[in-house]
Order: C-alpha cells, then structure tokens, then sequence
C-alpha cells in the first residue's frame, strides 16, 4: 500500500538555526503552522496546499528570521527568500502562494 499524496502548491521553510532562533524563529514557525492549519491552508487539510518545515541554516544569519518558499509557477521553479520574518509576511507569503499570486516584495532578498 503507499501513502496518500496531497497535492502542495508551495514548501515554505523556517530557519531554526541559532541566529534565527535568537531573533525568534521558533516562535514564528509554531505560530505560523497554527494559522496555516486554522485557515485550512496546510497541506494535509481539506482544500490546503502549503507545506511547513523547520530547516537549518538558510545563510543570512544576522537578518533572521528567515524565511524561504519554493513553488511550480508558469512551468518553472520559483524561490523566495525573506528577511526579518514576522507573522504577518509570512502569512503574506503563504497565502500568495495558495492563491497562485505574485510573491510579495517586502523583505525579499536574493532571486
């Protein structure tokens, strides 16, 4: 038997490296999962598409917390990376990418 496989529109990652733990990334990430799975936006909910994962190190370790996002858009790969995450952006972020729309400006740094 194999698993189910839901369908996902984007994989978000929060760094819990400890520069960005120091500048609260933990309590980003937890608080960021409690709202994807309250809005039915997380992966495995009815109608949801996003994936969350804690990750290491993503490199920008004096403007953390970071966030990074990787999606399929018009055929290609499409990365985002963010710097001094709070909430809400992430929330911005997160929900452009379950909606098929542009990725938010504030904050992005890279690509």
């Amino acid at each position: 038997m194999l698993p189910h496989y839901f369908r996902t529109s984007g994989h978000l990652l929060v760094c819990q490296h400890t520069n960005c733990r120091a500048r609260g990334s933990e309590l980003l990430y937890q608080a960021l999962w409690n709202t994807l799975e309250r809005e039915k936006l997380a992966y495995f909910k009815t109608g949801g598409s996003l994936r969350l994962t804690e990750s290491g190190c993503l490199g920008a370790c004096s403007f953390g917390p970071v966030l990074c996002v990787y999606r399929q858009r018009a055929g290609q790969l499409e990365e985002g990376w963010y710097a001094a995450t709070d909430l809400p952006l992430a929330l911005e972020v997160a929900k452009a990418v379950h909606e098929g729309e542009p990725l938010p400006e504030d904050r992005k740094y890279g690509p």
